[in-house]
């Protein structure tokens, strides 16, 4: 029976994790979901969005009821878990329903904070934490006229804005001398006060309530200086409290919220938290960003793939109040920190300040113009040295010089993993012109918003290319050619050569005789070419390792070319801790590594397969293991700088299939990689999740399996003519060749 693996919580942190774990594991959990509130999942950040005007509930879906059955997740929407058994690993809700599990993720999120002042309990008193809350703020705006938003943070701005398009005058009540004092510094928070005044919101600012007025319904505030505003609408936004009653009630350790360590364990084993009911480190999050950061660390953690532990994340805020682009990363109100950069605009309306703290970028705000912004979280989160800061004196559009300068490998979208190059090849490719088509195909901006900005700056920037931009190439192979080893394959196909000679004289070489790098690269796809893709049958020098014991070959190609030694080296696990019956990894291992012993490969493969699950398997290049929930297969793992640990591809149920997908997996790498590209990069070029989607689809599994198996026939034939060759000639030399390849222990 699979993992029964159940989620408390149904908001963004809860959901962001079942994502990854269906992604990384998919069929291993039996995964079962309470949130509630009566609805799918949804983006509490675009709350606002709702309330303004600007978006109905189904745009802020964001899985829908269709996704959880397509996957097999039992969701109980509209279900409070009231109790949670740790004896029993029970989980019993407020109307009794009861289940139970062998892993506990605990995503209760955050209610709104309620000040202890008297009246918050009137009719006309409303938080704004969820859809119920938006939905009473426009049923209120029907009927009253007046409305009071206590809070001048981000959340009571976003309030306020839906309330004026609602129609209603709104006033903004704030303890704080000046608006968004935890993101803003007092010049950009003036800015911010005159922008929105100019579309009709009032202020109050350094004004506490006493209580609220009114006898069953509000009708107004009391401050402490004695004065009064009037008010047929009060709204609350004046921060969040984690929801941690249930997980205390059951011996969780908590302080503000559920204390986890760097794996978000809690203090209970098999019980884990994450997102806004989460403390790490000290420090609650209520920002979308480290939620989802936490969120992939535990999907890891559950999965049992190895992982770097969560160590805490940048705090930053992108104020999305229509017509207002503001922008605040780091620690900006650091008495320590020092102002490194600072510029003001009055006549465009903009404001940068960047802040350093020895030496490094330490925090940032921008006002008016935060196309800047998500570089500047990069450089934030680096700790970059303030050297690394632009000028910022070209005259140019800021918005377009940040995406011209961004590295392609930078992520834009940190909500979702988004890259530059990501988005400039959906704009390339796909024929994108707009920020929303972007957003659609790669969700770039599809969480928080924030940054939307960059967005656009990059599909003006790629558009304004006319498509002569593009997301930097690979070098050349050498200094030979100016051709990468994508557009070598593809001349090299269209040529029809059938020597490296014929090549480099058909394809212009700089030098007819080719280098030591280009030699072997020309020979290595001319002979996969010739057994159409599938792999040649003898490489020069070729290698081929086996469970210690190495095949090797020492010759060149006839064109002098360089001998090198690659193959498969096979190693089964050893001296395991953990055993699960009734695997049999050295049958198979022994199985594919027959199979794989002539193949030719673009570099160096180690494989490991193993019974149970040592860390070995996740630092090979391909791994095979048992594990609880049937047979896992990884692959990118390399225990050498720079050390990366496996990716898992799949995991499947029985021993053939386990051979099928392991093989496939290889036979995918050979067929995709670049000459002398390890797994590991062929895999990060490829991506994880397109290499996923291909080998779990079992008809092109099949093909990849029969290919490859048609390449090792072949590849047995030659070397059985070549041997043959030799022998018929009489030539010692040969014979010597030809011993060559014999059996020999390696290590």
């Amino acid at each position: 029976m699979n993992t029964r693996l159940i989620v408390i919580g149904n908001g963004m942190a809860g959901i962001k994790v079942v994502e990854e774990i269906v992604n990384l594991a998919p069929g291993s959990f039996q995964i079962t979901v309470f949130g509630a509130e009566p609805y799918p999942n949804y983006n509490r950040i675009m709350l606002s969005k709702m309330v303004q005007g600007n978006a109905s509930f189904d745009d802020i879906v964001i899985n829908d009821w269709t996704w959880y059955k397509e996957r097999g997740i039992k969701l109980y929407a509209g279900e409070t878990v009231a109790r949670i058994n740790t004896t029993a690993r029970t989980v019993e809700t407020v109307s009794g329903i009861k289940e139970s599990y062998d892993i506990l993720i605990i995503a209760t999120g955050s209610s709104a904070f309620i000040p202890p002042i008297p009246g918050t309990d009137k009719n006309g008193v409303i938080a704004f934490r969820n859809v119920d809350d938006c939905t009473k703020m426009m049923e209120a705006s029907k009927v009253y006229s007046k409305a009071a938003v206590i809070g001048g943070g981000l959340l009571g701005l976003e309030a306020a804005r839906g309330l004026l398009n609602l129609g209603m005058e709104t006033e903004v009540v704030h303890n704080a001398p000046h608006l968004m004092n935890r993101q803003l510094d007092e010049t950009a928070a003036r800015m911010l006060q005159r922008e929105l005044e100019g579309q009709g919101m009032r202020f109050k600012l350094s004004k506490n309530t006493v209580r609220i007025t009114g006898r069953s319904r509000a009708q107004g505030l009391q401050f402490s200086d004695g004065s009064r505003l009037a008010a047929d609408l009060i709204v609350l936004a004046v921060g969040i409290r984690p929801n941690v009653e249930l997980a205390r009630s059951c011996g969780i350790h908590t302080n503000r919220a559920i204390v986890v360590d760097d794996y978000m364990r809690t203090n209970i084993p098999g019980i884990y938290a994450v997102g806004e009911c989460a403390e790490h480190r000290g420090t609650a999050y209520g920002l979308v960003a480290p939620l989802y950061e936490q969120g992939k660390v535990l999907a890891k953690v559950i999965c049992g793939v190895e992982t770097g532990p969560y160590t805490g994340s940048v705090p930053y805020s992108q104020l999305k109040v229509s017509g207002v682009d503001v922008f605040s990363a780091g620690d900006i109100n650091d008495d320590q920190a020092e102002t490194a950069v600072q510029m003001y605009d009055g006549i465009r309306g903009t404001y940068k300040k960047v802040t350093m703290s020895g030496g490094v970028v330490s925090g940032a705000i921008l006002f008016g113009d935060t196309a800047e912004g998500t570089s500047l979280l990069g450089l934030v989160k680096r700790a970059a040295p303030v050297s690394a800061l632009s000028a910022g004196d070209s005259g140019k559009n800021a918005a377009d010089e940040a995406a011209a300068s961004m590295p392609d490998n930078e992520t834009v979208c940190a909500c979702n993993a988004v890259s530059k190059a990501a988005i400039m090849c959906a704009v390339l490719e796909e024929g994108l012109s707009t920020a929303d088509q972007v957003k659609e195909r790669t969700r770039a901006s599809g969480s928080c918003g924030g940054c939307r900005p960059m967005v656009e700056a990059l599909v003006r920037h790629t558009l304004a290319s006319g498509g002569s931009v593009t997301v930097r190439s690979a070098d050349p192979v050498c200094d030979c050619t100016g051709l990468d080893h994508e557009s070598l394959k593809e001349a090299l196909l269209d040529a029809g050569c059938g020597t490296p000679a014929e090549a480099m004289s058909a394809l212009g070489w700089n030098n007819e005789q080719g280098c030591p790098v280009c030699r072997p690269a020309i020979q290595y796809y001319l002979e996969t070419m010739n057994h159409n893709g599938c792999g040649a049958a003898v490489s020069e020098g070729g290698t081929a390792c086996a469970g210690g014991e190495s095949i090797a070959g020492t010759g060149a190609d006839a064109e002098g070319g360089e001998g090198r030694n690659v193959g498969v080296t096979v190693r089964f696990g050893v001296d395991e801790s953990i055993d699960f019956a009734p695997y049999n990894a050295h049958a198979i291992g022994k199985e594919l590594e027959n199979s794989w012993s002539r193949l030719t490969l673009p570099a160096s493969v180690r494989a490991v397969f193993s019974s149970g699950y040592p860390a070995g398997v996740l630092v090979h290049d391909i791994g095979l293991t048992g594990s609880p929930a049937g047979w896992e297969v990884y692959a990118g793992g390399h225990a050498e700088h720079p050390v990366k640990q496996g990716q898992l591809i799949g995991t499947v149920e029985t021993d053939e299939e386990a051979r099928s997908l392991a093989a496939a997996c290889l036979q995918l790498y050979r067929e995709g990689a670049r000459y002398d590209e390890p797994v590991w990069k062929w895999l990060e070029r490829a991506g994880v999740l397109a290499v996923r989607e291909s080998l779990l689809d079992p008809a092109f599994r099949e093909e990849l399996v029969q290919r490859q198996a048609a390449s090792a026939a072949a590849s047995k034939h030659e070397a059985v003519q070549v041997m043959q060759s030799k022998r018929s000639e009489g030539s010692e030399e040969g014979a010597g060749e030809a011993n060559a390849a014999v059996v020999r222990t390696g290590y």
